[in-house]
């Protein structure tokens, strides 16, 4: 049985790793012209998803790869007393088991778990599918396949071909973010440095294979700003204008807007949809269910709906009449705890009040200053996604293969 995967970040790379183990034969086409190789911006992954990591075989590679930031200064606008804390008990407090690392090294480790196995094809993209699977590419012949995935993100272009121009069903946080890349003359290594303010927070860290730090910008703004997702020039002056005179130190991260060798920007929005799945087509991670990029386990929930849609498929022997309506109500739970713990992140690392300002700083400096057993608690009474991230379970689904081969379809 045949499968086409469009994406190659994070939930494509995870799902054509199970489907192979399954036994199915994948294609994974991917926009990009390569793999990319410029580190990306730090996420987060929870229990679940290192656990399934860890099934993988992967799990050593992500632990060695890991930024290793352990410390946090906050700098609360307007004030010369920074607060500094221990971030990895705030962290523990979250998770049972966590790891931080660049999104890029992320892609590349779960690309190698089953490189041998797929079929990668870079530098092209889907141009429209079928209902009996025949699929057209913007540079590579016609093909057909059993069945489609999107995983291409927020802004799939297999969602849009498949639900249609309106399929988004976008729920606005309020809130953006960007990332910027900049050379690493702070020397951080193991911190992240946070300039926060009403509606506003700048951060500034390192890992300690990279040669370069990152900044990651957080603000609240009106819908619209992000209308033109490919219009860098114009991100870059919403940036400008968010952030001007924060401090001194943001006005020189903000200097390297027009250096940076690699920079992202997009608003923090959860899509919500009715269904993920139409025919033999189905969404997943952020193409499908994206609870709001930053702030809301992005990258866990899309490994976790990776691992899951694979299982169901497996489960139901390639029926997907069967296997996408079990997949859609197996992460249904996990997807709606995901959109509430982005939108309580938001309002605790973008406070609306001089007060919520006040109140990230302290509370960050009250876990930090407590015995690791209480701090575990207080994060955990005081953090929605503390309590969420371990609640997630997945189900044991069919033994893999002993050896990849095509299924026969059903």
């Amino acid at each position: 049985m045949r499968i086409l995967v469009s994406g190659a970040s994070v939930a494509g790379p995870v799902l054509a790793h199970w489907l192979t183990r399954y036994g199915f034969s994948v294609t994974v086409v991917e926009r990009a012209p390569a793999p990319r190789r410029t580190g990306g911006h730090a996420v987060d992954l929870f229990r679940p998803a290192m656990d399934i990591s860890e099934r993988m075989g992967v799990l050593p590679r992500i632990e060695e790869r890991a930024t290793g930031t352990s410390r946090l200064t906050v700098v609360p606008e307007g004030s010369r007393r920074p607060v500094r804390a221990d971030l990895s008990k705030i962290f523990g407090g979250a998770s049972t088991r966590h790891a931080e690392i660049m999104r890029d090294d992320l892609s590349e480790i779960y690309r190698d778990a089953a490189r041998d196995d797929v079929e990668y094809v870079f530098g092209d993209s889907i141009t429209a599918i079928a209902p009996d699977g025949e699929v057209t590419f913007l540079h590579g012949a016609p093909r057909r396949f059993d069945l489609v995935v999107g995983a291409d993100g927020l802004h799939s272009t297999v969602r849009r071909l498949v639900f249609g121009e309106g399929s988004r069903a976008d729920s606005f946080t309020g809130a953006y973010f960007g990332v910027l890349t900049l050379p690493n003359v702070s020397g951080l290594d193991g911190e992240l440095l946070i300039h926060v303010g009403v509606g506003r927070t700048a951060g500034l860290y390192g890992a300690r294979h990279l040669g370069d730090a990152r900044v990651l910008f957080l603000f609240r703004g009106p819908s619209g700003l992000d209308r033109d997702h490919h219009d860098v020039a114009r991100q870059k002056e919403v940036l400008r204008g968010a952030f001007a005179g924060m401090h001194a130190e943001v006005d020189r991260w903000l200097d390297e807007l027009d250096r940076t060798p690699a920079f992202y920007f997009d608003s923090i929005t959860q899509l919500r949809l009715d269904t993920w799945s139409q025919g033999r087509v189905t969404l997943v991670g952020d193409a499908g269910y994206c609870p709001g990029a930053a702030v809301g386990g992005s990258t866990s929930l899309a490994v976790v709906g990776a691992y899951v849609l694979a299982g169901e498929l497996a489960r139901a022997d390639g029926d997907h009449e069967r296997a996408f309506p079990a997949y859609e109500r197996a992460m249904a739970e996990h997807v709606r705890g995901s959109r509430e713990v982005a939108l309580s992140a938001a309002k605790t690392l973008i406070p609306t009040s001089r007060l919520g300002v006040w109140g990230l700083a302290q509370g960050a400096r009250l876990i930090s200053a407590l015995p690791a057993g209480p701090s575990r608690a207080l994060v955990r009474l005081t953090t929605r996604s503390a309590r969420f991230h371990d609640s997630v379970t997945v189900d044991d689904y069919p033994a893999p293969l002993a050896a990849s081969g095509d299924r026969d379809a059903p």
